[in-house]
């Protein structure tokens, strides 16, 4: 049995995709909290609003599932 996934460009390739995908995920949710009319953060810490959170969730799942797919070609 061969370990092809512990050759260093595999590796590398990995945590470069990771790194890709997590920095279009944070500037994707920081575009959605600049269109939204209040602050995103704001409303989720501090007012603890639950409706908010669940879309919010479903956002981040959703920019997630499009970037795997990007990256998964």
């Amino acid at each position: 049995m061969t370990l092809d996934w512990l050759k260093p460009e595999v590796i590398l390739g990995t945590t470069m995709y990771a790194v890709i995908g997590v920095v279009i995920f944070w500037i994707s949710f920081i575009v959605v909290d600049k269109i939204t009319p209040y602050k995103l953060w704001e409303e989720l810490v501090e007012h603890k609003n639950l409706a908010l959170a669940i879309v919010v969730g479903a956002m981040c799942i959703s920019i997630g599932n499009i970037v795997a797919a990007a990256i998964h070609g």
